[in-house]
């Protein structure tokens, strides 16, 4: 019998005839297959070295040789396949097993215990050796044979949970996946002095009722949220990353942050008000406004509503607000987005010195606030362990004393050449400075180039203005501010200056018109605040669904 091998074309498998048309791939595999019937001669296709098509030769004794010593090979390969085909076929006989037991298994609750009483998992805490009943996801999984712990997640806190007897074996138990959302009906009892859970108790399960199942396999929770994944994945999936601890925790952060602030702006004696979004002005620069057709009519979503806040004062005294600010910047930094959480308070009859000293009351109570809170003191604790309340009073420092500074330090501009008076101290000189002194810093009277059309000029040096930015180690600018032109012609000035129409701003004039005062204001980045409070890299980190530069979904 004859059997061909041919490495070019041949296949090696056992469906293979052997013949000249349908070759083997190898010698080896040749006389493995054809074991039964020895074949009498084995031809091997040759190439020929002239680059000729080549032809079928018989093998030579070494060639025959090696083939021999490869067929153990391929024989040991096989029993250990035949092996493991049998070791599955017997563990896929002891699932389906298990699985007819567990489907065997009725679920049924115990009428004759106390009737659960529904709660939150964070009240669940309280409710120690009495019955409950909580609702919530399955966050972790963990089987033991006989004992199945999970810990649920509610958004109010985690609660761990213990299924032993015919709920562990249950089919239901059996097959139950990360995130799906189940009710748990059982006795809250206190974890042992050497063990420890959230809130320091556990869920003893008598009774439960799979309310949505979450899939398994390719489209498990974990394959669709991967913690190293690539950061745009990871953004598309935002609406699962949520779900996760850290994610979480910043964002029980930020709704004690907005709390904390407006508890202190209540204790400040300002009024919360609500300016537009949609704009036909200014207010940081064109170049970053975002334009919108409305009506016919050019209008852009605002930068800040600080110009709307000024015509409050005269009706509402101080005044703040919390909502949106837009800026099409095209900038990927760590500490920007195209749409962000903008606080903004304006003040009346104040100087320069009460505007800095009411910021620095504002930042100082409303981080007490948040680390007192019984939700977010723990979680800021854990996300920033080495997290230091900033104390009063913030070091001051001028403008001009900042470019000295960051000439002793060798610290070069954007250009790469030495800072001089007039520069725009951009972020990287300006985290160098802040993260080497490392305290909070009020930053003062910037030169009025550099800064908007509306801030007034301090009566001492006119080149600069009564301006402050606020800086934060880590994080950098926090907070920026003013003193307000309250003078028309002052005011005037500065459009020209910025080549600003000042026709659409006639509501703003007339601030300085109908009874002008002295006044001031400043906006905090929620964002930016919450980055720094909470240890993150970036401002990104800190926003429910962030928006920056190409990323507007989900």
């Amino acid at each position: 019998m004859s059997v061909y091998v041919n490495e070019f074309s041949g296949v090696d498998e056992s469906t293979v005839a052997g013949t000249e048309q349908q070759p083997f791939k190898t010698a080896a595999f040749a006389l493995y297959s054809k074991a039964e019937s020895e074949p009498k001669e084995i031809y091997v296709f040759k190439k020929e070295d002239d680059g000729a098509e080549g032809a079928y030769v018989e093998i030579s004794a070494s060639a025959l040789k090696k083939a021999k010593k490869g067929v153990e090979g391929l024989k040991k390969k096989a029993a250990k396949q035949k092996e493991l085909e049998q070791k599955q076929q017997e563990q896929e006989a002891k699932n389906a097993a298990k699985k007819l037991e567990a489907m065997n298994i009725t679920i049924e609750e115990d009428l004759s215990l106390p009737k659960a009483e529904r709660r939150k998992i964070r009240s669940a805490y309280d409710a120690v050796d009495k019955r409950v009943k909580v609702s919530g996801w399955v966050h972790r999984l963990r089987n033991n044979k006989s004992v199945v712990f999970i810990i649920l997640r509610d958004g109010t806190g985690f609660l761990q949970t213990v299924l032993t007897g015919d709920l562990a074996r249950s089919y239901q138990i059996v097959n139950l996946t990360l995130e799906t959302t189940i009710t748990l009906y059982g006795t809250i009892k206190v974890v042992p002095e050497s063990k420890s859970a959230p809130g320091g108790v556990e869920l003893f399960v008598d009774y439960f009722e799979i309310v949505g199942p979450a899939p398994s396999g390719e489209n498990a929770f974990t394959n669709r949220v991967q913690e190293n994944a690539d950061p745009s994945i990871l953004l598309d999936q935002r609406h699962l990353m949520l779900r996760g601890e850290t994610l979480s925790a910043v964002m029980k952060v930020r709704a004690a942050l907005m709390k904390s602030i407006r508890r202190v702006y209540d204790e400040e004696g300002l009024t919360e008000v609500n300016p537009p979004c949609m704009v036909q002005t200014q207010v940081e620069g064109g170049s970053t406004l975002f334009k919108l057709d409305y009506y016919g009519e050019e209008a852009f979503l605002t930068q800040s509503s600080q110009l709307y806040l000024e015509t409050c004062l005269a009706a509402l005294g101080d005044v703040y607000c919390i909502q949106e600010s837009f800026r099409a910047e095209k900038s990927h930094t760590r500490r920007h987005l195209s749409e962000y959480t903008h606080i903004e308070a304006e003040l009346c009859f104040l100087d320069f010195d009460d505007l800095l000293s009411h910021i620095e009351r504002v930042i100082t109570k409303t981080i007490q606030y948040v680390l007192e809170d019984p939700v977010a003191g723990p979680l800021v604790k854990k996300l920033n362990p080495n997290f230091q309340a900033p104390q009063l009073p913030f070091k001051r420092m001028e403008y001009k004393d900042a470019i000295e500074w960051l000439k002793e330090h060798g610290i070069k501009n954007e250009e790469d050449k030495e800072f001089q008076f007039g520069d725009d101290i951009a972020e990287a000189a300006e985290r160098k400075m802040t993260d080497t002194i490392g305290v909070p810093i009020l930053l003062t009277r910037f030169p009025l180039e550099i800064k908007s059309f509306y801030m007034k000029r301090c009566d001492d040096d006119k080149r600069v203005t009564e301006s402050v930015d606020v800086l934060m180690p880590t994080v950098g600018e926090i907070t920026g501010g003013s003193m307000r032109i309250d003078d028309t012609e002052e005011l005037m000035a500065g459009f020209k200056r910025e080549g600003i129409d000042p026709a659409p701003y006639y509501w703003f004039i007339d601030q300085r018109k109908y009874g002008t005062c002295p006044h001031g204001g400043y906006g905090l980045g929620t964002e930016r605040i919450l980055a720094w409070l909470c240890d993150r890299f970036t401002v990104r980190d800190c926003s429910l669904y962030p928006r920056f530069s190409g990323r507007c979904k989900p």
